[in-house]
């Protein structure tokens, strides 16, 4: 099961290699992983996607916690929360197909960020699976570049999960 955990940690030199070190050293993977600082320029927030039974992530949390710059760990998937990816795509359509491309975007609530002759490049935010819905659609117009953030995720105040 995917699991997405929020990592608290001080800002300091050497963190993320550490919390890297520390999946790759147990042999888990990291799916995804965005970090920037929060308001506080001394501590960052760390989004990690990764894979794993309970064990597992319970173990991974633990870990975790014993990091020394670590100062909280949650793993989101145990409680309401939003969560955003972004995409970047530099699409090449032909002449007759750009305002369909156009409108296809303005449907995903996108938005063109950078444009030319020959290309378009829009920014579409959203959930994982609206973004692989856009990819699909807007693999006929012809996608020359293609980037994408990890997820980033926040909890849901005062709000249990339900199940």
């Amino acid at each position: 099961m995917r699991h997405t955990i929020s990592v608290l940690v001080e800002n300091k030199f050497g963190v993320l290699s550490r919390v890297a070190g520390l999946f790759s050293g147990r042999g888990y993977n990291i799916e995804s992983l965005s970090v920037d600082e929060t308001i506080d320029p001394n501590i960052s927030l760390m989004t990690i996607v990764t894979t794993g039974d309970d064990l597992i992530i319970e173990q991974i949390t633990k870990q975790l916690n014993k990091l020394i710059d670590v100062i909280k760990v949650v793993d989101l998937t145990e409680v309401d929360h939003v969560e955003r990816e972004m995409i970047l795509v530099k699409i090449a359509p032909k002449q007759q197909d750009k305002a369909e491309a156009l409108r296809l975007a303005e449907i995903f609530r996108g938005r063109v960020v950078d444009s030319s002759p020959k290309t378009y490049t829009f920014e579409i935010t959203g959930d994982e699976k609206k973004i692989a819905a856009f990819v699909e659609l807007i693999k006929p117009f012809g996608i020359k570049e293609f980037v994408r953030t990890g997820k980033i995720a926040i909890a849901r105040e005062g709000v249990k999960k339900t199940r």
